[in-house]
């Protein structure tokens, strides 16, 4: 019986601005993060996968969600799903009541944000033992994969965002919170409509999920002029394919080149997979 080959596929998101109709009037421009999805797709396409990239205004909710849902839509247990996103982070108000914080995190896309639930959705419709690394250089990005119970409740008032303390650098990759709480204040219809079709509690998902992000939940990302803080540090670390370690020594090493305002996170959904976690990054043959 003949083996068949593991497959890759990739998917590299980077928006260096956003859609002011939808963002209170705020394009929210950035210089680094389309280089950084073309800087990691050029390592996906070395590495053997078929890489796509989907840049600023071509970056809507259901492009990106279909784009992530199609890559991996005939992969089997073994095969590898990579996704890179690079853009404004933020938080909206948790429905639930399951956050610690009172707070779902969201990559802001061109059109409107995507909720944490929603890419939670994506991973459990891939068939069991999927491999997925997500690679998210944005705010607020340290369980952004993750699933949580929403209900199609209204969360009431917009006034959980602590203020963030200033940080020692001149761009960072998140909504500004006047801006955050406009966005939200002026769109509550719609983010109320993907609240209700949220999946329910208690997803199955049954891939191996590993997110390295850019910071915490409760920090912010630098931006950059060529790249993000993170993915440059990444990049720094990979050193063109002569890092020799796994995942975790390559989370490791990142983090420890990083400030203590931006540390990364090292987060999992979904069955733990050690063979995974210390395979070689960005490689469909692990052994």
């Amino acid at each position: 019986m003949t083996t068949r080959p593991r497959r890759g596929r990739s998917v590299h998101i980077g928006l260096n601005r956003v859609d002011p109709a939808h963002y209170a009037g705020w394009g929210g421009e950035l210089a680094g993060c389309e280089f950084d999805a073309g800087d990691l797709a050029t390592i996906a396409s070395d590495r053997g996968f078929e890489a796509r990239t989907i840049l600023s205004a071509q970056a809507t909710a259901a492009t990106v969600t279909g784009a992530i849902g199609d890559a991996g839509a005939d992969l089997v247990e073994g095969d590898l799903l990579f996704v890179t996103y690079s853009g404004h982070g933020s938080q909206l108000p948790d429905a639930s009541g399951d956050e610690p914080d009172g707070l779902d995190e969201t990559w802001a896309l061109f059109d409107r944000q995507v909720l944490d639930d929603e890419l939670a959705a994506l991973w459990a419709a891939l068939a069991p033992g999927v491999r997925v690394l997500v690679l998210s250089d944005s705010c607020h990005s340290g369980s952004v994969v993750r699933e949580l119970a929403l209900t199609g409740d209204d969360p009431g008032p917009f006034d959980l965002f602590a203020d963030q303390p200033a940080l020692p650098v001149t761009a960072v990759r998140a909504l500004p919170k006047g801006v955050a709480r406009s966005t939200y204040e002026a769109n509550r219809a719609t983010y109320a409509a993907v609240r209700l079709a949220a999946p329910l509690p208690g997803l199955d998902i049954r891939a191996h999920v590993l997110l390295l992000s850019g910071c915490q939940d409760d920090q912010e990302s630098a931006d950059g002029d060529r790249n993000g803080l993170f993915t440059q540090t990444l990049l720094s670390v990979w050193d063109g394919g002569r890092f020799e370690g796994g995942h975790r020594g390559l989370w490791r090493e990142v983090a420890s080149r990083m400030p203590s305002w931006q540390q990364p996170n090292w987060f999992t959904v979904g069955p733990v997979s050690p063979a995974f976690h210390c395979a070689r990054p960005f490689t469909l043959h692990p052994h």
